[in-house]
């Protein structure tokens, strides 16, 4: 099993950080919160032009068929700048029609995905989804029945302003039946390998920022980030997001093969992975001090997303239960 990238890989992730470095992303961010979504969707035709929605669209429609690997790589770049929209569940749907395997319902649908011209979100057996007041289409999977509507409830207050939910409305039927059950159960494994993905690069951006501001801030007249007790905060952080990294690589492998495990191994990305930045952000909200309290910090952005990855398309307990079930 091979654990390291490729160059092309690499490049890859190095491209989509510079592109998002130079987009503005706390704006975009603070935007999408308020309601505006113009911004985001700029930015969104930005990432499919880069091919990121490409990576879980086949090749007949368009992409570039699923792609774990890249499509963890890229994944992780959109939560190293905490991309705002319903990224995981536009994939999540790609890879829902794809595998459901019916060409009346995927339609120009998945062409539309991997072109950036549809936003997709993708509710499975919970009653709110994300982002739908930005999306053209909510597919709602209940059981082994999926509908497809335009309509929805109220914009909820969320952990992640950024991640607006709202309850959707009644729809149209579009199938029912064993094979919708089993293109939900693929679709659940590609979303929570990419919410892994973005979880971890959430992680590493608090991090990285977190370290910059301890080596500024002063105490005593010394760097806070000379003193041993932040040392060892920081350093638990950075352990636990290594020790996440190479599940979240392995559980890309595992899709990619195709492998009997590989629900099992999202799974354990998935907790790694969330509970890594969770704790990355507490550690840098401590260390940020009442600065990090504030909304004008632009690292709250960041810091509230990690809470909200964390339970996203399964719960650490529903993760931890998932891996000890196989």
């Amino acid at each position: 099993m091979r654990f390291l990238l490729t160059d092309e890989q690499r490049e890859f992730g190095r491209t989509l950080d510079g592109m998002l470095g130079a987009s503005a992303t706390p704006d975009v961010i603070r935007a999408w919160a308020a309601g505006d979504h113009k911004p985001g969707r700029a930015l969104w035709a930005r990432l499919a032009e880069a091919g990121v929605f490409g990576l879980a669209v086949p090749e007949e429609h368009d992409g570039m068929g699923l792609l774990p690997v890249e499509l963890s790589v890229a994944f992780m770049e959109l939560g190293r700048h905490a991309v705002p929209g319903p990224l995981v569940e536009t994939v999540a749907a790609a890879a829902f029609l794809d595998r459901l395997g019916d060409a009346a319902v995927a339609g120009d649908r998945l062409a539309g995905i991997a072109s950036g011209e549809a936003v997709v979100s993708l509710c499975a057996n919970a009653p709110y989804a994300l982002d739908a007041d930005a999306a053209d289409a909510v597919f709602v999977i209940e059981d082994d029945t999926v509908r497809l509507t335009e309509r929805h409830g109220p914009v909820q207050a969320s952990l992640d302003p950024a991640r607006r939910l709202s309850r959707p409305l009644e729809g149209t039927v579009l199938a029912r039946g064993p094979a919708v059950t089993a293109a939900a159960a693929h679709a659940l494994v590609v979303a929570r390998l990419a919410t892994a993905a973005q979880s971890l690069g959430v992680g590493r951006a608090l991090l990285a920022e977190t370290v910059s501001y301890v080596g500024q801030r002063t105490q005593f007249k010394v760097p806070i980030g000379s003193f041993q007790a932040v040392k060892h905060r920081l350093a638990d952080a950075l352990i636990a997001l290594e020790f996440a990294q190479p599940l979240v690589h392995a559980a890309a492998l595992a899709v990619a093969a195709n492998a009997p495990s590989a629900g099992r191994e999202t799974a354990a990305a998935k907790v790694a992975a969330g509970e890594a930045a969770y704790a990355t952000a507490r550690t840098a909200l401590q260390l940020h001090g009442a600065l990090g309290y504030t909304d004008e910090l632009d690292l709250s952005l960041w810091i509230r997303k990690a809470r909200a990855l964390r339970d996203a398309w399964g719960t650490p307990s529903e993760c931890r239960a998932r891996v000890l079930g196989d």
